[in-house]
């Protein structure tokens, strides 16, 4: 068994940490194949449905976001559709490992969170005081923001420190 989240494409829906016997698993979340997303930065995979864009499945916002902030490569080239699945990067033997523990809590636990810019013209980290109320929303705003302001070379997401004030 390995342990994974569920992160359906419609972002009402809570996410859900569960476990997964085997590709049959993954394949009924998605709802089809399989396509493997990896992750590195995170140590994870994202699997989601093979013909998902061909099957016009819903834009799964919170898996592109992520994927879009830590693989910056894929940023305006793909979008992630349909429910997906994140478990830990394939071990040694090719199969999926568990969901790393700090992911877990990063994606599953309410934190406040904070987003921090740096500009063309200055190497400094800058931020406001803005907060959001959990990972996938500041996730969100970074790319935004990085979209958005074209001054920004590059974004970071940092959790609020219990002496930093909320906005």
């Amino acid at each position: 068994m390995v342990t994974g989240i569920v992160i359906p494409a419609n972002d009402k829906h809570l996410l859900e940490q569960r476990e997964f016997a085997g590709l049959d698993d993954y394949r009924e979340v998605v709802d089809g194949w399989i396509e493997a997303v990896d992750v590195p930065d995170l140590g994870v995979t994202i699997y989601v449905n093979e013909e998902g864009r061909v099957r016009q499945l819903p834009f799964n916002s919170r898996a592109s976001f992520l994927w879009w902030y830590h693989v910056p490569a894929v940023r305006n080239k793909a979008v992630l559709v349909g429910d997906a699945v994140i478990v830990g990067l394939p071990g040694r033997n090719g199969e999926s490992t568990d969901v790393p523990d700090a992911v877990r809590e990063l994606l599953l636990t309410p934190t406040a969170y904070r987003v921090e810019v740096r500009t063309t013209d200055d190497l400094k980290w800058h931020g406001n005081q803005a907060t959001y109320p959990d990972y996938w929303e500041a996730v969100v705003w970074a790319m935004v923001t990085l979209e958005r302001w074209k001054l920004a070379e590059d974004v970071r997401v940092l959790p609020v420190t219990p002496d930093e004030p909320p906005a």
